[in-house]
Order: C-alpha cells, then sequence, then structure tokens
C-alpha cells in the first residue's frame, strides 16, 4: 500500500505503467535519450532500488523515483507553491471576521479547478516573507515536525549595535517560558545608526520563536522576514506574489525530510 496516496502498486502496476525514460523526460529531468543514459550510469532508482534496464516500466502515481540521489515529483496533480505573505495577513485559509489571509490569494486558483492547498506552518501577522504552500500532505507534515529539523532563515531588524557576544548566546542556547530554545546559526548582515539587520537560522516550530529568542538577550525584533525554508529561497519575489516551485527546489524539500 503507498504510503502518500494507500493505492496498492506491484509488478502488475508495473507491467501497465509507463517506461521510466519517459517519465524522466516528462518530468523535465532530460530528454528520452538522456535520460536512458541516466539509467544505464546507475544514477535513477524506483522506490528505493537502481534501475539499470532500460524499459522499466513504472506506476506514475506511486512511484517514488531519485536522480543523483534527489527526488523527482512525477505526480501532474501535486502542486508546490511558494508565497511571500505581506505583513497583516493572516496564516489562515478563511477567517470568519474578513480579516485579509492567505486563503485570500489562492481562492480563485481553488475555485477554478486547482487543488484544495494547505500552507506548510504558520507565520503571525506582523512577520513577513516565505510560506510554502502544497497539497502534497506528506511533505507537509514532515516538513512542520520537530523530528526533521527542517531549517528556516529569517531576517530580522534589531535595535543597534549589536554586541559580539550575542550570536554566541543564542547558539548555546536561553531559557524560554517554555524550555530552552537556540540558533542553528546567527550573523550580523548590516548595521545602521540605531538599528541592525541580522540573519537566524533556526528548525524550531514553536509559536515567536524568533522574536523571542531575539528579545531574551535584548534585542526586540522591530521587522521581521523569513527568506528561506530548507533548499527555497524567497529572493525577489514581491509581496503577495505566488510562484511554482521548481524541479531543484521541490527535491531539496523531500530531501530534508527524506522523502
Amino acid at each position: 500500500m503507498s504510503e502518500r496516496t494507500g493505492r496498492t502498486s506491484g509488478s502488475s502496476a508495473e507491467e501497465e505503467g509507463v517506461r521510466l525514460q519517459k517519465v524522466l523526460a516528462q518530468a523535465g529531468i532530460a530528454s528520452r535519450r538522456a535520460s536512458e543514459e541516466l539509467i544505464a550510469e546507475g544514477r535513477v532508482s524506483v522506490d528505493g532500488k537502481v534501475v539499470r534496464e532500460q524499459g522499466r516500466r513504472v506506476d506514475p502515481v506511486n512511484a517514488v523515483i531519485h536522480v543523483d540521489g534527489m527526488r523527482v515529483e512525477i505526480r501532474e496533480d501535486i502542486v508546490h507553491l511558494a508565497f511571500n505573505k505581506p505583513k497583516g495577513v493572516l496564516t489562515t485559509m478563511s477567517d470568519d471576521e474578513g480579516r485579509p489571509c492567505v486563503g485570500d490569494y489562492v481562492r480563485e486558483r481553488m475555485e477554478s479547478g486547482g487543488p484544495r492547498l494547505f500552507h506548510v506552518g504558520r507565520l503571525d501577522a506582523d512577520t513577513e516573507g516565505l510560506l510554502l504552500l502544497t497539497n502534497d500532505g506528506d511533505l507537509a507534515h514532515r516538513l512542520m515536525h520537530p523530528s526533521y529539523n527542517v531549517l528556516k532563515t529569517y531576517l530580522a531588524e534589531v535595535p543597534g549595535p549589536v554586541a559580539k557576544d550575542v550570536g554566541k548566546r543564542l547558539r548555546a542556547g536561553v531559557e524560554l517560558e517554555d524550555g530552552p530554545a537556540s540558533v542553528n546559526s546567527f550573523k550580523l548582515v548590516d548595521s545602521m545608526p540605531g538599528k541592525a539587520l541580522v540573519e537566524v537560522v533556526v528548525h524550531e516550530g514553536r509559536k515567536h520563536i524568533v522574536r523571542r529568542l531575539l528579545e531574551a538577550v535584548g534585542y526586540p525584533v522591530q521587522k521581521l522576514v523569513r527568506v528561506a525554508i530548507a533548499g527555497v529561497q524567497l529572493g525577489n519575489q514581491r509581496p503577495g506574489a505566488i510562484r511554482k516551485l521548481n524541479r531543484v527546489e521541490v527535491g531539496n524539500l523531500y530531501n530534508a525530510v527524506g522523502l
């Protein structure tokens, strides 16, 4: 039984499936001829096993395919989006009080026949930046689960100047009201009169974790933007914009959670 779809797969599904090189070509990995070379070189695996024989048929719905160790999403019904959440927008798909929310930005997409999407994790209303949207429940669950230690990068504007020992203190860990917490990395990005821009990388998902950590060491956050999750970068995406993740970004997300 497939963990992802609940459908049964086996030899009969493979016999009736699609040739592996065609699946790779349709997924944009390489041309059919180049895909045959990847298979011959042992760089392609299906359901955890390296495939070298040409003409192997696979179930394009249930098969889990990796090329050079990176997961390839081959299902056309699965959607992965990056949304630059503006400040003041709630991380919900609807709001009974009519306040602006994430659902406002994708409602037309879903009502016009697109899949039902949900957000991966949360950003508080005052925090801007990268929010992932998908209909892949397995991926979303793992990205949010603390055991997978998915790294999230934030840029925070704080009062300046920033003392030299702040990064060391945050990496060592500080005591919060709900237990100790630490950052994976911290660096000063820019310093201006009376304020500074710092980069904070964390793997925790506790509520307001970045704001609470910085306030605990004496630097209350004045502005906070999430700029990366695992291998997905916000880049120059404008606030309110939505874009489809590319193949490498999707592969990085799957790799980050062992899928």
